[in-house]
């Protein structure tokens, strides 16, 4: 499928909503164009040339390239820039851009990719933005691209707004099932009214198409995010940062391989293979992680195998891994405490959830199908909000 990105389009336009201004730039590693030149590369001519004036570079968490590994490292911006122009965190000891920082600047460009889960940092990253060119007046531009995991497909628990931190700040499904744009809109509608926000929108992506089913460019948009696969899995496997859980960071497929050291991989994946869930197959596996939780330990657990996109339900799928491991070890298994994503008081599992009960529903060992039920409730009861952003057929 040919996708055009609002990057794409831009460039094709030769950059003319940019002639003539002073631009501030959000983004990251996987800010590429259809033939992967960054966006930075791409601004730096017509900076040189005098047609616009690269203000400053924002880069969200993990770095402007991709550099640190984990959640909660921070990074501070600055050091040696090509583009001769300042860079700064909004990961570290500012998560919103400070006036200073937006200083001079008659519009700012935001090109980030999204995975498609309400945990992803980098929407609220946006959202952050958009809050404070709000206050300054500061236009804002949104370069659209796919969402990965298709715009069609929602799941999983809606944001309490009680349980908002930096992995949810305003109220979505964890499987949102929409753009960046789209997010941008329903935040500038819902939260930011006054806030100057245009989207330059795709052309050639349609909702029920995941990113490898087009020809759109696919940059890792954080280190444990390497794959389109990867990221089928993570509206549930993120979850699993708030257990003791292996989530598969220091092996070769984060969150596909998943698992502990008090497992025995045989019984886990029989039990889970029993299970009411779909499009899915769960494979027993041993692995040592080289770094992160069980690094250097051997670990028993499941490679998870999607063997149907269409039918498979991450969030429910990594409830039952966290059922069934409790199952399996209730002694063993344990929630880690905070803090987490800035969040220093609320359980890792209840920011991510965005409520309490989900937890609960998981230590009671309640049945997936009521689980399934809760969750098509909440996102039914979302769904007319939702549907009123949606940009693309």
């Amino acid at each position: 499928m040919r996708t055009a990105t609002g990057l794409d389009l831009l460039v094709n336009d030769d950059l003319r909503t940019l002639h003539g201004k002073s631009v501030g730039i959000v983004c990251n590693q996987a800010s590429v164009t259809h033939d992967y030149r960054h966006i930075l590369e791409v601004v730096l001519p017509y900076h040189k040339a005098g047609k616009l004036q690269l203000k400053a570079i924002f880069g969200p968490q993990h770095g402007l390239f991709g550099h640190t590994q984990d959640n909660m490292i921070e990074w501070e911006g600055g050091g040696p820039s090509a583009w001769e122009t300042p860079i700064y965190s909004l990961y570290g000891a500012n998560r919103e851009p400070t006036p200073e920082m937006l200083q001079g600047i008659e519009i700012l460009v935001i090109d980030l990719q999204d995975v498609g889960a309400r945990y992803y940092t980098f929407i609220w990253t946006v959202a952050l933005c958009i809050r404070a060119c709000e206050k300054l007046g500061i236009p804002i531009l949104i370069l659209d691209r796919p969402n990965p995991i298709s715009g069609s497909a929602v799941e999983g628990t809606v944001l309490d707004p009680n349980y908002a931190s930096f992995v949810g700040l305003y109220s979505l499904p964890i499987r949102h099932g929409l753009t960046v744009a789209e997010i941008a809109n329903y935040l500038r509608a819902t939260f930011f009214p006054t806030a100057d926000v245009s989207c330059l929108l795709m052309e050639g992506w349609s909702r029920d198409v995941y990113h490898d089913e087009t020809d759109a460019p696919w940059g890792m948009p954080s280190p444990n995010m390497p794959t389109v696969d990867t990221a089928v899995v993570y509206p549930g496997a993120c979850f699993l940062e708030a257990t003791n859980l292996s989530e598969g960071r220091g092996t070769t497929r984060p969150f596909e391989i998943i698992g502990a050291p008090y497992l025995n991989a045989r019984i886990f994946c029989d039990a889970l293979n029993s299970a009411d869930l779909k499009g899915v197959r769960f494979r027993p596996l041993q692995f040592e992680p080289t770094f992160n939780k069980h690094a250097l330990n051997l670990c028993e657990g499941a490679f998870v195998h999607v063997l149907n996109r269409q039918a498979f339900e991450p969030v429910l799928a990594y409830v039952a891994i966290m059922q069934e491991s409790i199952r399996q070890a209730e002694q063993a298994f344990s929630w880690n405490p905070p803090p987490y994503e800035y969040e220093w008081v609320k359980l890792p599992i209840d920011i991510l959830a965005g409520n309490e009960w989900l937890r609960a529903s998981i230590e009671n060992l309640e049945p997936l199908h009521t689980i399934r039920d809760r969750f098509k409730a909440e996102c039914e009861a979302f769904e007319p909000t939702r549907s009123e952003f949606l940009s693309y057929a």
